[in-house]
């Protein structure tokens, strides 16, 4: 039985959460200076969140004391193996019942099409977390990553064909295929696919850099005014696609923009302190860094957003603000985790709170 079957559906991120979950990075060949500078950036977006709402950190055996000692006392820490630090695409993207009880999908993960070897604890998070929530699990049939799609609680789906439709995921799926699984494992009835997402995403665009739901019916995405910027078509065409589309309810959607940071690049010292003996993926100096500020968190009353040091900081701050009133937004540098390849909404997943007698 599928979650759409049984009644589950994943809310929107703006309903109440429960709490929130993140990964504590150790990787090398990810993480440079054996992965010191973003641990103490994870351990900046753990307290804001912790500010809001309960925080869980799972952390490997070997790095479990250093983490607990970095992290704010609220933050729960719980020994867990893992490869990385993804905590949106490999664990579970949670789903409340018709009578608001707690599940989850259990995506199957190959690391963005085989990139980082190995992924085998990786894919095994979702699976444990469900258990130690004691919710029920949906074992999805197809690869797919918490970070390729969005959802606006209502019924509507967001995603890019570049990603979900790649064949280093799921060879030979078709669009049809993947649009009634994405349904039926969300718990919705409509798919809007953009095409192209945020050029030099290793992710082959997932739609968490690009797009997301900020209201029922309005879409926000990440804005590039240079011609000379391959990102300048691809919001382009994102727009026009968002433009042109309806949600589930029937609905045009109203297209909101938010600024695109000028290119940032990685540096030689960066490049450097990441342990390209395994993979090295992309960590070669001068090599552009996939930045936007689409990619945040949406916490019990606040906005958890990166910041890039950059001019561009204070007025998506402004946009934020604009579309979430009533939520205080705390902009955090996040070059260190941007240097792994994502960012705030990227190490995240919230839970939502269950609605069911007894539940969190």
């Amino acid at each position: 039985m599928t979650p759409r079957e049984a009644g589950f559906a994943m809310p929107a991120e703006w309903a109440p959460h429960a709490g929130c979950w993140m990964i504590w990075p150790e990787r090398p060949d990810n993480w440079r200076l054996g992965a010191k500078p973003a641990q103490k950036a994870f351990t900046e977006v753990a307290s804001a969140i912790a500010r809001f709402e309960p925080v869980t950190m799972l952390v490997s055996r070997r790095q479990y004391d250093h983490a607990r000692a970095m992290l704010p006392p609220g933050v729960r820490v719980v020994e867990m193996s893992s490869d990385d630090a993804w905590a949106r695409d490999v664990a579970c993207t949670f789903l409340l019942g018709p009578g608001g009880e707690l599940a989850g999908v259990d995506w199957p993960f190959t690391s963005w099409g085989g990139l980082y070897f190995p992924w085998d604890k990786d894919d095994a998070i979702a699976r444990k977390i469900l258990e130690l929530e004691r919710a029920r699990r949906f074992r999805a049939p197809l690869v797919m990553e918490g970070g390729a799609l969005h959802v606006d609680g209502e019924g509507t789906v967001l995603a890019v064909e570049q990603c979900v439709l790649n064949e280093n995921r799921n060879r030979g799926v078709t669009r049809q295929e993947m649009e009634r699984m994405l349904k039926d494992y969300t718990g919705s009835r409509h798919v809007i696919w953009l095409k192209e997402g945020v050029p030099h995403d290793e992710t082959d665009g997932h739609v968490d850099n690009l797009a997301c739901f900020a209201a029922p019916g309005v879409v926000l995405l990440s804005w590039c005014d240079d011609p000379a910027d391959p990102h300048y078509a691809v919001s382009r065409d994102a727009e026009a696609a968002l433009q042109a589309a309806r949600d589930a309810r029937g609905r045009r959607l109203r297209v909101e923009k938010i600024p695109m940071p000028a290119p940032m690049f990685y540096t030689a010292e960066e490049a450097d302190g990441v342990d390209a003996t395994a993979t090295g993926m992309n960590r070669e100096a001068g090599a552009r860094l996939a930045a936007s500020y689409v990619n945040f968190y949406i916490a019990n009353g606040a906005i958890i957003a990166p910041a890039f040091g950059a001019e561009t900081d204070a007025p998506a701050r402004a946009v934020l603000a604009r579309l979430f009133p009533g939520r205080e937004i705390v902009m955090i540098p996040a070059r260190e985790i941007l240097l792994g390849g994502g960012n705030i909404h990227c190490i995240t997943q919230q839970q939502p709170k269950s609605t069911a007698p007894g539940g969190p």
